[in-house]
């Protein structure tokens, strides 16, 4: 992608100068960014996706009444455990659309001028007449993309974020919002992390939200801690603890300093080894969902073969990603360099390689491209 070419879908002006200007700094209405969109999935499959066990989904209903009551429930739902479509006030909400339906993944990849480790799903939310989850704010960055009727967007800066108690969802108390636009299909909203928006369905109305992960400080600690510990061994190597100057003592419970001294120095040695921290982080960025799974092709001699003479894409479930010395490919790190590595990263980045470039691929390289296709990671091209 050419980061410094305008775009339609950000108003005509280019990635680079969106990621300056906007970017977790403040919202950003496109009128139509995608002219004539029309949804993806029609209603009959969302609802059918909704009824799948692999997908997450939720429904939230608004009880009528001068203070409106929630209700929140966890799918997945049969056709038959939906309100009437003649109710007003509910809406699902069915997350990872991306994962289930190619067309939904093409469309969220035009978000590529943000990292991958960054981007996360598209969530499809169809709601009836008034239907919505309420004002609230989300901790990380979304592309609110009108897919089918109207839907009303309240948006403010808040900065009083206590909530409505004894409500099964995140509602804010006291909603001010600063600016309204009424959203048609085609139209994009983007909005920062923390900025407080209530959308409310004008009609039946279908809306995409392409939303970014926000790793925080606790959790890539213990994820990377987590790591770390499983190849310490080799980190920090195995010395045994000394202390041949230690004293008698006569408080034997208590744990000598020496002792604790070890204990950081060791971890600190760990610490140290970046190649293992960033081995870590990618492994970690890209592992798969817990509800993702790959069907497992069956292996045979003309695997290679097959992929030499199509070419490979990356299956629409799986995350690939690459630093200066690895490549990482669904929670699992290579060591890659000279030519395989270029080739490996252009996959990484294009999802795709031609045959011509699969056949310039090392014998070691096409051996682990060929199990990642038996894995089901990526498919020949047709």
């Amino acid at each position: 992608m050419d980061v410094t070419q305008a775009l339609p879908l950000l108003g005509g002006i280019s990635p680079e100068v969106f990621m300056k200007r906007y970017w977790q700094k403040k919202p950003l209405l496109v009128r139509q960014a995608v002219p004539g969109f029309k949804p993806l999935l029609d209603r009959a499959e969302l609802f059918e996706l909704a009824a799948n066990e692999d997908a997450q989904t939720r429904m939230v209903i608004q009880e009528p009444g001068s203070k409106p009551g929630w209700r929140f429930k966890h799918g997945p739902f049969q056709r038959r455990a939906l309100p009437p479509l003649k109710q007003p006030g509910w809406t699902i909400l069915v997350q990872g659309v991306d994962l289930h339906h190619e067309r939904v993944h093409e469309l969220m990849n035009q978000f590529r001028f943000v990292p991958d480790a960054r981007l996360d799903d598209l969530m499809i939310s169809y709601a009836t007449n008034g239907g919505g989850v309420g004002p609230h704010y989300d901790s990380y960055d979304v592309f609110l993309l009108q897919a089918h009727g109207n839907r009303r967007w309240r948006i403010g800066r808040q900065k009083d974020l206590s909530l409505q108690p004894d409500v099964p969802l995140k509602i804010l108390a006291n909603f001010e919002p600063e600016a309204e636009y009424v959203l048609e299909p085609g139209d994009l909203l983007y909005l920062p992390p923390r900025y407080a928006h209530d959308g409310i369905a004008e009609g039946e109305c279908m809306t995409y939200s392409i939303g970014f992960r926000i790793p925080n400080r606790a959790e890539l600690a213990r994820e990377l801690l987590q790591r770390l510990a499983e190849d310490a061994e080799e980190a920090v190597g195995v010395a045994l603890y000394q202390d041949p100057n230690q004293p008698a003592v006569d408080q034997p419970a208590e744990i000598p300093a020496r002792m604790l001294e070890f204990a950081q120095d060791a971890l600190q040695d760990a610490l140290q080894d970046s190649r293992a921290l960033a081995r870590g982080l990618g492994e970690y960025m890209t592992e798969p969902k817990p509800n993702v799974w790959f069907e497992v092709q069956s292996e045979s001699a003309q695997d290679a073969l097959t992929l030499k003479a199509q070419g490979i894409r990356l299956d629409r479930r799986t995350r690939m990603m690459f630093d200066a010395h690895h490549v990482f490919i669904n929670g699992e790190s290579f060591s890659a360099s000279g030519r395989d590595a270029t080739l490996m990263r252009s996959l990484a980045n294009t999802r795709r390689l031609s045959a011509r470039d699969v056949g310039k691929l090392s014998v070691q390289a096409l051996m682990l491209v060929t199990a990642w296709w038996v894995a089901g990671w990526l498919q020949a091209l047709e």
